[in-house]
């Protein structure tokens, strides 16, 4: 018998498992960069805290949520999202005053398996809190778009837009309403469903798109408040040297966005799913939650689409292989010497022949073959252009010349 992993998730194994491990730690750097500590939340809630603040109307809630009855008869979710978990843990913490955290971690929606989109996906994120500021979102969207292209990805377009606020909104979805009802016969039944309970969902409807060319636009109906943030907006990623594109369909799929919403395209992916991540401004937010009013702006990135669109590279996760002449016991201690130099060592530790350890070696795919004879402090360093003799202290350095 043979188990297979859950329809829609994934087994992440070496070699490709060290483009997620260099990823993951370097999401850790920029995130801290730009002063987010991390903040770690369940990765199950009580099912309310994702219809309240997800949206009910959402298809995240209604079709694709992961929810069980607990011993206690508690209806729970495992987590779709990252920010209204994170909003949660801010209101409980009692915190007052500007608030950032940085999150990683899996995530479970029940979609339809495809590339770019799978039932277990791992995003990171950031959440920044009690700051109204358009500057705000100008930082919170630099954060990513800086991180993605120090991962590699280069072929990146940053789409923008204002999806208003409670002043102006409800008189454009009144005006976005009566558009679709005209053109109703073209719609999909999805989108006919949602003509009443959240027409703003259209917008985001793919396969709505040829029908849904002349409709109003959200930009255009902004009051004054929401234009002049998003002008700031826009201005403050002009300083920077970002460049973005407006996308006046651009809605994003959770209830929670004010005003400013924005997505990373990796244009060069060839799929359905291209975006690579996400977000906005949800100033609503921690009311719907029972909370006091709470500005708050973030973001969350897919690191299974992140791989993707950089084509799932394999990389080695081995600095060098040790293989040891008197012995695994003293392979051992020669390889904590290594290791202790800051380098990521292997090593046979079952005794088995210097072939074959230096067949491990090429199977591994190592780079380095470091030999130890037990000549002194003597290791013979071998790569496939070079044989060098060197003192067991300076292998560290001599990586570091490379």
């Amino acid at each position: 018998m043979s188990f297979q992993p859950p329809i829609g998730t994934d087994d992440i194994t070496a070699p490709r498992s060290q483009a997620w491990r260099e990823t993951l730690a370097l999401w850790e750097q920029w995130s801290a960069r730009y002063g987010y500590p991390l903040v770690s939340t369940p990765v199950f809630e009580t099912t309310e805290l994702f219809e309240r603040g997800v949206g009910e109307t959402t298809e995240v809630v209604t079709k694709q949520m992961y929810t069980f009855t607990d011993q206690g008869d508690r209806s729970m979710t495992l987590r779709p999202e990252g920010t209204a978990g994170v909003v949660r843990a801010y209101l409980n913490s009692g915190h007052q005053g500007v608030w950032k955290g940085a999150y990683s971690g899996p995530f479970f929606r029940y979609e339809r398996p495809q590339a770019g989109r799978r039932r277990q996906f791992w995003q990171v994120g950031v959440e920044l809190l009690e700051s109204a500021s358009p500057l705000a979102d100008v930082e919170v969207i630099e954060l990513g778009y800086r991180f993605i292209n120090a991962a590699g990805l280069t072929e990146i377009a940053l789409l923008i837009n204002s999806i208003g606020d409670q002043t102006c909104r409800p008189a454009y979805v009144d005006l976005l309403r009566d558009y679709l009802r005209a053109r109703e016969t073209e719609l999909s039944p999805d989108a006919v469903r949602l003509i009443d309970r959240n027409p703003l969902r259209v917008l985001d409807s793919k396969a709505d798109q040829p029908s849904l060319t002349g409709a109003p636009r959200m930009v255009d109906h902004l009051c004054e408040d929401c234009s002049a943030h998003h002008k700031a907006v826009k201005g403050g990623l002009d300083g920077l040297g970002i460049r973005y594109q407006d996308e006046p369909n651009l809605v994003r799929g959770l209830d929670y966005y004010t005003r400013t919403a924005f997505e990373y395209v990796a244009t060069g992916l060839g799929t359905a799913q291209n975006a690579v991540g996400g977000g906005g401004r949800y100033d609503g937010l921690a009311e719907a939650l029972g909370g006091r009013p709470t500005p708050g702006v973030g973001f969350a990135l897919g690191i299974d689409r992140m791989m993707l669109a950089l084509g799932n590279p394999e990389r080695a996760y081995l600095d060098a292989y040790l293989v040891s002449e008197t012995g695994p016991e003293e392979g051992l201690r020669v390889a904590s010497q290594l290791r202790a130099q800051g380098l990521r060592v292997d090593l046979d530790t079952d005794g088995r022949s210097v072939k074959a350890q230096f067949r491990a070696a090429r199977r591994l795919n190592a780079p380095v073959v470091v030999v130890w004879r037990g000549d002194g402090r003597l290791v013979d360093v071998q790569t496939r252009d070079e044989h060098i003799e060197m003192p067991l202290q300076e292998v560290s350095s001599w990586f570091s010349k490379g």
